[in-house]
């Protein structure tokens, strides 16, 4: 199923002191196939729902969500910190990498070209460049790079722009997710401090 590390494992034990018989609840719970979001959470043991598939970990109950499991196979919890702060982390075999996705198909296509034609050249003033990750069922999944990436107006660029230019060429997209880790990159607009 999933692994904790050491690390995570004693994180775990001590935010559990105050709950009795803890137990380590995780799912996913929403986000997108690219960039899931976890839920992680210190509950009672006898804390679960049909389908929830139950392991110990050494000597720690952990509890998945049933729904979840298939996504969270072979994943690994740790518990890092860093100059932005500490916390948990999970490491998914399961996400695809961004960079290795190579959407195909007519749809994908006639999308590449709406961002290609008419969104790059707008967004190219700013420094900023759209890439199209891919299109399922009826959404579209972009990256935002450059000027765009962490820019305070990005998700006014991607309502306002990207997605009504997209929506208007291709009326079988009913959605476009930007999937832009925006904290991080080579060369994002705003840097943390």
């Amino acid at each position: 199923m999933l692994t904790l590390t050491d690390t995570a494992r004693a994180m775990v034990r001590s935010f559990g002191e105050y709950v009795e018989n803890a137990a380590l609840r995780v799912a996913i719970s929403g986000g997108s196939p690219f960039a899931p979001r976890y839920e992680l959470a210190i509950v009672e043991e006898t804390d679960r729902a049909e389908g929830d598939v139950v392991f110990d970990a050494d000597g720690l109950t952990i509890i998945v969500d049933g729904a979840s499991a298939p996504r969270l196979d072979g994943a690994t919890i740790d518990y890092v910190e860093g100059p932005t702060g500490a916390g948990f982390e999970v490491r998914n075999p399961n996400v695809p990498k961004l960079d290795e996705i190579q959407p195909t198909g007519p749809l994908a296509e006639r999308v590449r070209r709406v961002i290609d034609e008419r969104i790059n050249p707008a967004v190219a003033a700013h420094g900023g460049e759209i890439r199209l990750v891919d299109v399922r069922d009826d959404v579209a999944y972009i990256t935002m790079s450059g000027g765009c990436q962490g820019c305070a107006m990005s998700k006014i660029t991607l309502r306002q722009g990207v997605e009504r230019m997209i929506r208007e060429a291709v009326p079988e997209i009913q959605g476009v997710e930007d999937v832009t880790d925006h904290l991080s990159g080579t060369n994002p607009y705003y840097q943390r401090a």
